[in-house]
């Protein structure tokens, strides 16, 4: 493995201070406190990295419902069979809870045997209604079909739990689970508690209307959080590698055999399969590792000897031959095993080992080609950020085919470079501190840290609370959010509406590619456009300040960047875990007068082009450029409309309307939209 050849386009140091995994005195970890806390609420939706604790939080909070709060039932839904081993029995009072977890063995419905949807486990849900006990586990299949065979009326006064949420879509037509989520929220008579290690609510239809949403209250526990509270782990790097020819050709260059890796290979129907197969690929990967041994028979893994005589021990899931899998499934779920980081080398999976896998000591997700949703590929990152003993570096590499002119599938190479691009970018805005925006002069908040010389009256203010992970940072020409719902936003949201903003090719395209664009088409018009679809219901004066939230953060992460690059000299060098909060400090205290006009004439994807240029060559950027280029952006309707309305308060602020010659591009833009609007009236 060339190490050389691993450009990170987001590298964090942590703090590694133990915090996240410190119990108090009833066994929660900070984040299942922070949740319990939260246990009277009836609807409550939770988001919290991988390894944070979500299971373990459901169980206090299942419990106390069951015992204390009059609660009847309690059913947990898991999106496939192997997670329901998470809810397995725990002795909670062996460590200060008041009871234990305890799951009769029949109730477990993911360890019966037969199909997620067979008609004895669909039954069983309606058994379980009837019965005596209090606990079930089932998948999500599963208690689809059984909610349509017993109704929402028999699902009264139970606690319904969906784990991995994101699965569950506010698309009634294509998402069943989704539907009856709504009829439990619109009878009123079931408590729901929701769990998801993403950040975003899917990549293009929402989990929840806003309406339905506006009812849960959330809990939520950052990867900034929980990443700088562990013991071990100090770092985390996150990057792409372009390949030309086949990834088999360039797989080593990535694939570190020292490294415990979990290797996702490509769908058989993507650009970047071979097309010979995927067990020949695999097969191929062994061989590229070294010389094949055969396997092993107590636990199914592959057995290659590498150059220097080490023995590989290599995990296939991709195998779907059911004997062959079962027992390295069954292998790698084994309780002893769990603490031995000698007992398998590498995985390697197509549709498997992403959420809810637990494997502690993974120090790298490889994944081939581009997953299409952006929610799966931060889940298989999560694999790596678990913390454990020795464990002090991991990392996620996108391996991309890199876009040729000359293959007629040029255009869809150049959108997976792009998405990739956007992965990192929403990776680094979830991997940061939370921003808590205020306007000028608004005073200090409490437990905010704000330098040597502390809150001053003639300049502007950077704050910082480490124990939240929270920056409050002064902007002129803030507005801030007036309803409850728009307050709530911007205090959760804003990682959502930076996932629609990276994930929106027009906006990031143009941002890399186009010299020409004018940075307020995307920072006001883009993102405004999103943040208008997304909550239609909020005024216009919400919708502006929540906007401006959002671009501000997500601009503020990649300014302090690129001044911890001015400072340190090499682009994403952090030299500690300090330095991406000393460098949000630095650029705010270094730009005179901060505001929010100066912010959103920052082109938001000028230093992810920085990175990209390292990791592509010249003739491969221009071929994409010229791709890019060729799709300018062209006014609609809706653009120029957006473009008057900002014409508007142009003239209120200036006194005057915007010209068409004026030498500033985002006012003649404005102009520009008004001028189209009149014409299209006209012709009309």
């Amino acid at each position: 493995m060339d190490a050389k050849k691993f450009v990170p386009a987001v590298q964090v140091r942590m703090a590694h201070n133990g915090i996240s995994k410190k119990a108090n005195e009833f066994g929660m970890l900070p984040m299942q406190e922070r949740a319990y806390n939260m246990r009277g609420e009836q609807y409550l939706l939770i988001k919290s990295p991988p390894a944070s604790g979500k299971s373990r939080a459901l169980m206090f909070i299942a419990l106390d419902k069951l015992y204390n709060q009059g609660i009847k039932k309690a059913i947990i839904c898991v999106p496939e069979r192997s997670i329901g081993g998470s809810f397995a029995n725990q002795p909670l009072s062996k460590y200060g809870f008041f009871t234990d977890w305890v799951v009769e063995p029949r109730w477990n419905l993911c360890n019966a045997s037969g199909s997620e949807t067979s008609t004895s486990k669909v039954k069983a849900v309606g058994e379980f209604l009837e019965s005596e006990d209090r606990i079930l586990i089932c998948t999500h299949a599963t208690f689809r079909f059984a909610f349509d065979n017993e109704g929402v009326a028999a699902f009264d006064n139970c606690m319904i739990a969906i784990d991995e949420f994101h699965h569950v879509s506010a698309d009634s037509e294509n998402n069943r689970l989704g539907a009856q989520l709504r009829e439990l929220i619109a009878r009123d008579s079931a408590h729901l508690v929701a769990m998801t290690g993403s950040y975003f609510r899917g990549d293009s239809v929402p989990v929840l209307s806003p309406e339905d949403e506006e009812k849960f209250a959330s809990v939520t526990y950052t990867y900034y959080e929980q990443l700088n509270g562990y013991e071990y782990l100090k770092e985390l790097d996150l990057g792409y590698y372009f390949y030309t020819n086949g990834y088999l050709d360039a797989i080593m260059d990535v694939l570190n055999p020292d490294e415990k890796t979990i290797v996702h290979i490509p769908n058989v129907n993507s650009r970047e399969s071979t097309k010979r197969g995927k067990n020949t690929e695999v097969e191929d990967i062994l061989t590229a590792l070294g010389t094949w041994l055969g396997v092993d028979e107590k636990t199914g893994f592959q057995l290659v000897k590498r150059p220097d005589g080490r023995i590989l021990k290599i995990a296939d899931l991709v195998d779907d031959d059911p004997l062959k899998r079962n027992l390295v499934v069954s292998s790698l779920k084994n309780p002893e095993q769990t603490n031995n980081r000698d007992y398998v080398d590498i995985i390697i999976a197509l549709g498997m080992a992403k959420e809810g896998f637990d494997w502690i000591w993974c120090e790298h997700a490889l994944t081939v080609g581009y997953r299409s949703s952006l929610t799966e590929v931060v889940q298989i990152i999560g694999r790596a950020t678990r913390d454990a003993p020795g464990k002090s570096k991991a990392r996620f590499t996108n391996l991309i085919a890199q876009p040729d002119a000359a293959d007629e599938q040029v255009h869809e190479a150049v959108n997976d470079t792009i998405k990739a691009i956007a992965l990192s970018l929403l990776m680094e805005q979830v991997l940061a501190p939370r921003f808590n925006f205020t306007a000028k002069q608004k005073g200090p908040i409490e437990g905010f840290d704000y330098g040597e010389d502390g809150y001053s009256t003639d300049k502007p203010n950077v704050g910082f609370n480490e124990s939240s992970g929270q920056f409050h940072i002064e902007l002129n020409g803030l507005i801030e959010p007036k309803s409850p719902e728009a307050k709530r936003i911007v205090a959760e949201d804003l990682n959502e509406l930076i996932a629609d903003f990276v994930a929106d090719k027009t906006a990031i395209g143009q941002g890399l590619f186009n010299n020409d664009i004018i940075p307020e088409e995307l920072t006001i018009g883009r993102m405004g456009k999103i943040v208008k679809d997304r909550y239609p219901n909020e005024d216009p004066e919400d919708q502006e300040a929540i906007r401006q939230a959002a671009i501000a953060a997500f601009n503020l992460v990649q300014q302090s960047k690129k001044h911890i690059a001015e400072q340190t000299g090499a682009a994403n060098d952090l030299p500690a875990n300090t330095a991406f909060v000393d460098g949000v400090r630095k650029y705010v205290l270094d730009v005179r007068n901060l505001d929010i006009d100066l912010i959103d004439h920052i082109n938001p994807f000028e230093e992810a082009y920085a990175i990209l240029s390292k990791t592509m060559n010249e003739k491969t950027l221009k071929t994409v450029s010229e791709i890019v280029a060729a799709k300018k952006i062209n006014l609609t309707y809706d653009d120029a409309r957006a473009l008057a309305e900002r014409a508007l308060k142009f003239k209120e602020e200036r006194g005057r309307l915007p010209s068409i010659t004026a030498q500033d591009p985002w006012e003649k833009r404005m102009a520009e939209g008004v001028a189209w609007l009149a014409r299209n009236k006209a012709k009309s």
